[in-house]
């Protein structure tokens, strides 16, 4: 079964303002090489059947669809790209999350900026 990567660029201080951010080719250049896909219909069984598909890994960004594929349970790795910036406004991640996800550390990629990988403890 291929993963689910939920990837997101976020300030130390947890916001997604994306006006706060630093643009980083390397960085760019390690997200393009996951393979993105639009689902549509049934979230759930959509990304259980891509799941089940062969190819590489799936990848998902942004701050609202994240919210709900983690509620299914669906999210196999999370990884943080933690920009070294204090926003102070703009969008926070998981914000309504029903229940608390606890993760486990997996690897830290070291780019000019800070790449933190997790997937949820089982």
């Amino acid at each position: 079964m291929r993963p689910f990567r939920y990837s997101i660029n976020v300030t130390l201080g947890g916001c997604c303002d994306h006006r706060a951010m630093f643009a980083d080719e390397e960085l760019f250049r390690h997200v393009v090489d996951w393979n993105a896909e639009l689902v549509r219909g049934d979230l759930g069984n959509a990304i259980q059947r891509l799941k089940r598909e062969s190819g590489k890994g799936l990848l998902v960004g942004g701050v609202k669809l994240p919210l709900a594929l983690a509620e299914l349970g669906l999210i196999d790795e999370y990884e943080f790209v933690v920009q070294p910036t204090l926003a102070g406004h703009g969008p926070t991640l998981f914000a309504g999350l029903s229940k608390r996800v606890d993760l486990r550390l997996v690897s830290r990629v070291e780019f000019a900026l800070r790449t933190v990988r997790y997937e949820p403890r089982t």
